[in-house]
């Protein structure tokens, strides 16, 4: 109902990658192959967790979180992309539009907010061992993660009904979903304020877990460096560098996307950003976790293992 009474333009056009269509059929099959393997990837990250018991520990409960947070991610978006790319412009609805605004902006701002919790975890387990089953206790991670959701629900929901209730000035989006800066773009009169909005929101989705990451990290690696033994320090990063390569990653593409200054905003690099934190990034975590995590190497080959058993 709220959606519907915003104004009385009914549909937008996403132009996507207008131009180059020669290269549309070759970007689709890497997309829905990248867009598979990605879904395949955490996936089976998540379900080894859940049926091991070897690592039912805070940090593992997180990392299939940020796992099923990814393919929520990526399925808000990839379908528009596959399917511009098929068709060319899509038509989509103003409620399709907002929904998927908001399904960004949701998993996005969980996402940052839940990374932050993760740091949250290796600071207590480095940094406070004796007391940190009692901290990070099942009840305490649960919390974590509903506050991640909801910071993710109230950002996305604001920002959605702030931006759909302005009035419009176009209806043909620059992009290959609804994207906040594109629609922006399309603000009547002064976009002032809706500009500040964004900053403020940006300020309070991404930096502000971001830097609550910086001081875990900070405490962190002066706990390691205080550590007696080069093998109690080299195990203690071990622990951490997984988490700090992910975190790196995000935040380095999600920044200079919605912490940059108007002046520099180009719809092509944005699209490429867009493409970065929407496709490799999810795609990535997986990757990240399962080739520099022993405990999570030795689930996976225990599990295929048995699946070669099962199938002899």
């Amino acid at each position: 109902m709220i959606l519907g009474n915003l104004s009385g333009m009914s549909e937008f056009r996403l132009l996507g990658f207008s131009g180059n269509s020669h290269l549309h059929p070759l970007l689709f099959v890497i997309l829905l192959s990248l867009y598979i393997l990605t879904l395949v990837a955490n996936t089976v990250i998540a379900f080894t967790i859940n049926t091991d018991n070897t690592l039912h520990t805070p940090m593992y409960f997180f990392l299939t979180q940020l796992s099923c947070l990814d393919i929520c991610y990526l399925s808000a978006m990839i379908p528009t992309i596959l399917e511009n790319l098929m068709v060319g412009t899509v038509s989509i609805s103003k409620t399709r539009c907002a929904m998927q605004m908001f399904s960004f902006l949701f998993f996005g701002v969980a996402e940052c907010f839940l990374l932050a919790a993760m740091s949250l975890d290796r600071y207590f387990a480095v940094c406070h061992p004796l007391h940190y089953t009692i901290i990070m206790s099942s009840r305490v991670c649960r919390s974590l993660v509903a506050g991640s959701y909801i910071c993710g629900a109230a950002v996305g929901l604001i920002h959605t009904l702030i931006t759909f209730s302005s009035p419009l000035c176009g209806s043909a989006i620059d992009h290959f979903f609804c994207e906040i800066q594109p629609l922006l773009d399309l603000l009547c009169g002064n976009t002032f304020p809706r500009e500040l909005q964004v900053i403020l929101v940006a300020v309070f989705a991404i930096l502000s877990p971001f830097l609550l990451i910086i001081y875990s990290y900070i405490h962190i690696i002066s706990t390691i460096l205080h550590m007696a033994s080069a093998e109690s320090q080299q195990k203690a990063f071990s622990t951490c560098s997984s988490h700090l390569l992910v975190v790196t990653l995000f935040y380095g593409t999600a920044g200079s996307t919605y912490l940059r200054p108007k002046s520099t905003y180009c719809a092509a690099v944005d699209k490429f950003l867009s493409l970065s934190y929407s496709v490799l990034t999810p795609l990535l975590n997986p990757i990240i976790y399962s080739l520099r995590n022993k405990e999570v190497k030795r689930a996976l080959k225990k599990k295929w293992r048995k699946m070669n058993l099962a199938w002899k």
